[in-house]
């Protein structure tokens, strides 16, 4: 790219930006969405959840993942099974092939 091309770049990408911007306050979007402004007021009011609940919360979701890596585990053997069943069938074959 020459110095040129680029200052031009530079200068389209400024003007997108300020269309942006205008775009933005023309549709009212400012200060809506996506911002950390602390005067933006959020659309649900959740409650404060107790000890009691976090705990249960946590023991759960370890025994979901607990399930999860079980099956996870069950089925990797079983394809590793599957792969071993299948290489020693194939090299029997392999084996035959080769004493003939």
């Amino acid at each position: 790219m020459t110095a040129s091309s680029l200052g031009t770049s530079v200068r389209n990408n400024l003007k997108l930006l300020s269309y942006r911007k205008k775009a933005k306050d023309r549709l009212g979007l400012k200060n809506r969405l996506g911002t950390n402004s602390s005067g933006a007021k959020t659309e649900y009011n959740l409650p404060k959840p107790t000890t009691k609940e976090l705990n249960a919360i946590a023991k759960r979701l370890k025994k979901e993942h607990k399930t999860r890596m079980g099956k996870v585990i069950v089925v990797t053997i079983l394809l590793f099974l599957g792969l071993v069943y299948a290489f020693v069938y194939s090299s029997n074959g392999i084996i035959e092939l080769l004493t003939y």
